[in-house]
């Protein structure tokens, strides 16, 4: 995948970085796999704001992905790589051999015309869905369940992967994207290879019209609001507006949110990176 950087012709250029899209092979999304996607524009059901900033965008529809690979030992054809404009990464097209045809994420390195497959005795290959008991120590890997049968949930951003480090009893070690490493049962499944769209961290909008398109609005600055709006609002001139903290006085960078009572604390062997 490819970056592509414009002549400084218009303020809006001088800094643009977007992906060249030569990874794309198809413009026309699966019509039996799309569902139509309802903007709230940040208001609930009486219409309120109750979350800011949001409204306006281009209308978009939603792909159906197959996060759960439960079409186990039955071919797939890889038929299209396509662009989605609810996620980072790139989508795959898959013709199954009994006639079925779904949406996965793709995974880096992964071609028009491979075939893949999911399931027990799988090989560790690109794009193949294999359960944790089943996959080589240090492979890489993405779309992880947390629980069998669940689905993916985690690593499923653009160009982000996770690695399999050891095995202990009914668990697998496993080291994610975060630095942090924990253990998963070795019944979930996960997929060979890390996500596609490598790139993206490096794309750059280069104007604020881009964020329009995608729905996002202007926000305002803590700092720039008065007292009674803003922990950090007030003061004389521009003043720093002291410990940053949320709108609802939440200290912010470094202040730990996670609960020390959360179940899901005793598979964490190492925690997360600061």
């Amino acid at each position: 995948m490819a970056l592509k950087k414009y002549k400084p012709t218009t303020p809006s250029q001088r800094f643009k970085i977007i992906s060249a899209f030569d990874d794309i092979t198809t413009s026309n999304p699966e019509k039996s796999l799309l569902a139509p996607m309802k903007q709230s524009g940040g208001r609930n059901r009486e219409g309120k704001m109750t979350i800011r900033y949001r409204g306006g965008g281009h209308k978009q529809r939603y792909r159906v992905i197959d996060f759960k690979r439960e079409k186990d030992n039955i071919p797939a054809t890889v038929k299209s790589i396509e662009y989605d404009p609810n996620r980072t990464a790139r989508i795959a097209l898959l013709f199954y051999a009994d006639g079925e045809k779904r949406y996965i994420v793709a995974p880096h390195g992964l071609e028009v015309g491979q075939e893949i497959l999911s399931g027990k005795g799988v090989a560790p290959n690109i794009g193949n869905t294999m359960y944790l008991s089943e996959i080589p120590f240090g492979t890489i890997i993405h779309n992880i369940e947390l629980r069998p049968g669940q689905g993916a949930k985690l690593a499923r951003s653009a160009g982000s992967y996770a690695q399999f480090m050891t095995r202990e009893g009914r668990f697998a070690v496993i080291k994610l994207p975060s630095g942090e490493t924990r253990m998963i049962l070795q019944s979930c499944k996960a997929t060979v290879g890390m996500v596609s769209n490598v790139d993206h961290q490096l794309e750059k909008s280069g104007k604020a019209g881009r964020s329009r398109w995608l729905g996002r609005r202007p926000r305002t600055r803590g700092v720039a609001m008065n007292p009674v709006d803003h922990p950090m609002g007030g003061g004389e001139g521009r003043a720093s507006g002291g410990h940053p903290r949320s709108r609802k006085g939440l200290p912010a960078k470094g202040y730990k949110t996670r609960s020390k009572k959360k179940q899901s604390n005793k598979y964490i062997i190492e925690k997360r990176k600061k």
